[in-house]
């Protein structure tokens, strides 16, 4: 009986041996191993970057012992390359240098092309367009330059395309923001102009900080979670956003938006509220749910022109910005006691024309806490002044600044 369960035994481990040695001499596609040739001449390491030193030619099977590959075999049995990445991504890395050859479009069976933050520059090839499995594009923190291909436009499959970091030119192609497929579209950081176009899809993470685009908000998915259009020069008013219950990730700050900030987006579901530095006006709501904000919580209106009463909404968000606007009257016991607690973290109130604070100087309050009160229409509590530098040093603004808003003329 111990001899059979031997023999069984000995013969699955020479059947399993048998088939991971042919699947290590399986060979490579031609078409695939030409096209690794290609890329390896027309990129290199930079010093102190290794990526290449596993990229051996004279071994047997690159799908095992070159970095950056994963790959399977096809119908007709032929192991190709599904999935590409290059450079190693690891801190302290240079990364690559030089451009994206043409010849990448062989690799027809890729479903993942991503290469890693180096010096690699040229334009992206269009001939990626006829790599109709590609499920996912990451061509991030390199050089790259000329404009988005159009050819990017059929890629049916394509989920996610991320091209930040780069200096890519020219405008957001139409018919980009319609793949079918896309959740996920990150274009931040590089020199993009133009308009946004509409975007009708099942998005659900849109960032393009950082450009150059212009122009009104377009017609958004009510699917987007994250949107992020900071640092560029767009304007007009915010009603657009009304109908996008699913945000969770709003940053708009610093262009030239205007009008009132609808009441729908200070809800706790919407966790980072960031519409600083445009030229939004009006009040910030008095009704409204503020039990749910909570850890992580970040609301960031300052260097607006709100103005009127500031209402207890906000005051369980974590880290509140309110600085440099328009605001009147006395700050509601809920911003302090939220403060004193220690579930506000940070509530700058700098720049306004606030005349009141509940707060009894020498009041201790959590050492984690920055309330920053400087220049309003009222000397600060003593003890209580934790200011960034950019505050200033006055601890409250002239009178007659006070005198002029208070009886309605500014």
């Amino acid at each position: 009986m111990a001899n059979s369960q031997f023999l069984l035994f000995l013969l699955i481990f020479l059947f399993f041996t048998h088939q991971s040695l042919q699947q290590q001499h399986q060979q490579i596609s031609a078409v695939d191993l030409a096209a690794l040739q290609a890329i390896r001449s027309s990129m290199s390491d930079l010093p102190r970057s290794h990526f290449f030193s596993t990229w051996d030619f004279a071994a047997p099977n690159p799908c095992s012992t070159f970095a950056g590959l994963l790959c399977s075999s096809d119908a007709s049995a032929s192991v190709r390359i599904t999935s590409l990445t290059l450079g190693t991504g690891l801190a302290g890395s240079p990364g690559l240098i030089g451009s994206l050859t043409p010849t990448l479009s062989n690799l027809t069976a890729l479903t993942e092309l991503v290469l890693n933050p180096g010096i690699v520059s040229g334009s992206i090839p269009p001939q990626l367009g006829t790599l109709k499995n590609l499920r996912v594009i990451s061509l991030t923190n390199n050089h790259l330059s000329g404009s988005i291909p159009f050819s990017l436009s059929t890629l049916p499959n394509l989920h996610t395309l991320d091209l930040s970091g780069n200096q890519l030119s020219g405008s957001i192609p139409p018919s980009l923001t319609q793949l079918p497929s896309l959740k996920v579209l990150i274009l931040s950081s590089n020199r993009l102009s133009g308009n946004l176009p509409n975007v009708p899809t099942q998005l659900l993470h849109l960032d393009l900080k950082d450009n150059c685009l212009l122009g009104w908000l377009p017609s958004l998915p009510l699917s987007l979670r994250y949107l992020s259009l900071s640092e560029n020069e767009m304007y007009g008013p915010l009603n657009v956003l009304v109908p996008l219950s699913e945000l969770v990730y709003i940053d708009l700050s610093m262009n030239q938006f205007s009008g009132s900030i609808p009441e729908s987006l200070f809800r706790p579901t919407l966790s980072s509220l960031l519409l600083q530095r445009n030229n939004l006006s009006g009040g910030v709501p008095t009704t409204g749910d503020s039990t749910s904000y909570g850890a992580g919580s970040i609301v960031d209106l300052s260097h607006n022109l709100l103005s009127g009463k500031l209402s207890s909404v906000l005051s369980r968000v974590e880290s509140l910005f309110l600085n440099n606007n328009r605001l009147i009257g006395i700050v509601p016991d809920e911003y302090v006691r939220s403060v004193s607690l220690g579930s506000m973290k940070t509530l700058y109130l700098q720049h306004n024309f606030l005349s009141g604070i509940p707060l009894e100087p020498g009041s201790p309050l959590p050492d984690s806490a920055s309330l920053c009160l400087l220049y309003n229409c009222m000397v600060p509590p003593v003890g209580t002044i934790t200011c960034p530098a950019s505050a200033g040093g006055l601890l409250s603004r002239p009178a007659y600044q006070c005198r002029v808003i208070y009886d309605g003329v500014f």
